[in-house]
Order: C-alpha cells, then sequence, then structure tokens
C-alpha cells in the first residue's frame, strides 16, 4: 500500500485530464493542448508526467516514468544519509567529584564529542549538598575549559532544579585543522632537523685534520643555529 501511494503521487499520461499543460524541457516551456503533448510523448517513446499539478497550467515533463520513480527515490535516500543525527550525551558529577573520576568522564565527554554527540553534562545536589552549588559551577566551568579543543559551550552553568547543567556540542573542524597543522609543523621540523645534520656531516668531512674538539664545537655550533633559525618562524606563525 505505501508503494502504491508513492507510485500515484504523480498523475501520468491519460490520468492528465486538464485541457492544456506547460511542458518544460532542456530548450524551454511551451504550453500546448494536453491531446498534443501525448502524442509528442508517445512519438519520443516516453511519458508525459505532471511534476507541478498546482501551476497555471499544469507543468509537465517528457520522461520514463519508471526511471524518474528511480532517481526521485535515490535522491531521497542519499539526503536521509547527509543528516547527521546527533545525540545527547550525559555525564553525571557530584559536587566533590575527585580527580580520578572527573579525569575518567572527561575522557568519555572527549569520546562522545570526536563522535559528534553533544555533552550535557551536570552536577546534581542532594539534600543539603546544595550549599556547595558554588563549587558545581566551577567544576562545570573547569570541564568546559579542558573540553574547548573539542567542543564549544552551547549553554553556560545554569540551575535546573537540583542539578547544574553545561551543554556542550562537538567541534570537529577546529580539532582536524588543529592536528593537520601540528602534523605540518613536525614534518617540516624533521626535514630541517636533517638538512641540518647532513650539512654538518660535510662540513666536518671538509674540516682540515687536526682540527680537534674547537672545531667540532664550531661546527656543531653553526648547525645548532642554522636549525634554529629553520624552525622559528614556523613556531612564530602557529602561534
Amino acid at each position: 500500500m505505501k508503494n502504491d501511494k508513492k507510485t500515484n503521487q504523480y498523475r501520468v499520461n491519460e490520468q492528465i485530464r486538464v485541457r492544456e499543460v506547460r511542458v518544460v524541457g532542456d530548450e524551454g516551456s511551451t504550453v500546448m493542448p494536453t491531446r498534443q503533448a501525448l502524442e509528442m510523448a508517445r512519438q519520443k517513446g516516453v511519458d508525459l508526467v505532471e511534476i507541478s499539478p498546482n501551476a497555471q497550467p499544469p507543468v509537465c515533463r517528457f520522461i520514463d516514468y519508471s526511471k524518474f520513480l528511480y532517481q526521485q527515490k535515490k535522491r531521497a535516500k542519499e539526503m536521509k544519509a547527509k543528516q547527521v543525527r546527533v545525540e545527547v550525551k550525559e555525564i553525571r558529577f557530584g559536587p566533590q567529584t575527585g580527580e580520578n573520576d572527573y579525569a575518567f568522564k572527561l575522557k568519555h565527554a572527549k569520546e562522545f564529542l570526536l563522535e559528534g554527540n553533544k555533552v550535557r553534562a551536570y552536577v546534581f545536589f542532594r539534600g543539603r549538598s546544595i550549599l556547595f552549588k558554588e563549587q558545581g559551577e566551577v567544576l562545570l566551568l573547569r570541564f568546559a575549559r579542558d573540553l574547548e579543543e573539542f567542543g564549544k559551550v552551547e549553554q553556560l552553568p545554569a540551575l535546573e532544579g537540583k542539578k547544574m547543567a553545561i551543554i556542550m556540542a562537538p567541534k570537529k573542524a577546529g580539532v582536524a585543522k588543529k592536528s593537520q597543522q601540528k602534523m605540518d609543523r613536525e614534518r617540516r621540523e624533521a626535514e630541517a632537523k636533517e638538512a641540518a645534520r647532513q650539512e654538518a656531516e660535510e662540513t666536518a668531512s671538509e674540516a682540515p685534520a687536526g682540527g680537534g674538539l674547537f672545531a667540532n664545537a664550531r661546527i656543531s655550533e653553526e648547525a645548532l643555529k642554522k636549525l634554529t633559525e629553520t624552525t622559528e618562524p614556523e613556531e612564530t606563525s602557529e602561534e
């Protein structure tokens, strides 16, 4: 029954019972009697499909109806696949959470954000522990600061009954960009070090015999200076 409804959402060929239609195609659009449009569709070996019934006159196309339905179904499937389902993961703290428990929950929060989920962290105040609500706020702000590389604050700490909650959304693009920059910087530094090492070896081999420790020290100093000059601009640009 579901497939029949999908199939019958467009009127095709003789199902189109208006006097005239507007036929659109690659060459533009033309208003013509429906009978003439049906005859042209038969000559082309395709169907006359009404794609906009509420227009005046209704808009039709010359297309293979089976192929048209397949393309519509494929397009809908692709759009559905592109839709990202974001879940909200909850993490609970106490007003006096220990360091080990905090680190454990922080690790899980990082994983949730990297997976593209939101994180709602809250401090639950039981009984008289509501007196420590300031500690809960400090804890949640620390939590947000420790996760700033992975997510952004969507809702600041707010007291909701016996809970004080903060919501963080994922920030995947920023993490990926920073990681790539770090990888590029490390690669350039490694290449600069290797080039400096090779130059130092070549200079040492060309140095006069009997140069001794002073000659080697001078060579090492020159190589170190060159390496520093090569890598320093990268550190400055990254900051």
